[in-house]
């Protein structure tokens, strides 16, 4: 009976952390607009400087979108806990009696819905953009499905380490980005194992483990440092 009182628990409180954090991209729209927009700007001027040599952006190609999500990732996380932080409401849910754990991962996966996902659905036609071969558009959107939440997770802790500074984005970078590379590389590699008619299940999954060693301990990792900078 306990233990069912706690999974009702637990489901009440990711629904209600992940409906607020819905609630909050609607009122703040820039927000999820603004990664977005870099992510799609970013990437079109690559045509617009390599010139029309659809071998050369389709070899780059890979790289490039891997490279643009893990920055539009970074753009986004300001917003992840800054409002929060400034307005009380993160001692707040630090002071909750409900598990912090499932709360932050309620936070992150909300702020991944409106932000990460985006990313994923609009990657083929930006795949197309860069002449990115039809094959590649499946392997691409899976291996952003898996990897872009893991950078979201690995975002929030460097985010939770420096929410307390006015200006974190430097440190902020290199906090985050060492982490990100082993992400960036299986990613991209999923995309250019699909283009030489490689296997690729390997590497995916390598990028669902990655995700589910993010998915237990960084939400972890995230309290702790929430704590530190809140305290």
């Amino acid at each position: 009976m306990s233990r069912s009182r706690f999974s009702l628990g637990v489901t009440a409180c990711l629904l209600a952390g992940l409906q607020r954090e819905l609630l909050l991209a609607v009122r703040s729209p820039g927000n999820t607009i603004n990664p977005l927009m870099f992510f799609v700007i970013a990437i079109s001027l690559f045509p617009l400087g390599g010139g029309a040599d659809t071998v050369f952006l389709s070899s780059i190609a890979p790289g490039v979108i891997w490279v643009t999500a893990l920055l539009a990732v970074m753009l986004s996380m300001e917003s992840l806990f800054r409002s929060d932080f400034e307005d009380g409401s993160l001692e707040q849910l630090l002071l909750s009696p409900q598990p912090l754990y499932f709360q932050i991962l309620a936070k992150v996966f909300g702020h991944w819905l409106v932000t990460g996902l985006p990313l994923v659905l609009l990657s083929p036609l930006l795949g197309l953009l860069l002449a990115l071969p039809a094959q590649a558009y499946l392997p691409l959107m899976l291996g952003l499905l898996l990897g872009t939440p893991t950078l979201n997770l690995i975002g929030a802790i460097g985010m939770a380490l420096t929410v307390g500074l006015s200006r974190s984005g430097l440190l902020l970078a290199v906090l985050v980005l060492p982490l990100s590379i082993p992400v960036l590389v299986f990613g991209a590699g999923v995309v250019n194992a699909a283009l030489n008619g490689l296997p690729m299940a390997g590497l995916l999954a390598v990028l669902g483990a990655m995700l589910a060693l993010a998915l237990s301990l960084a939400p972890l990792a995230i309290g702790a440092a929430l704590r530190i900078s809140v305290n």
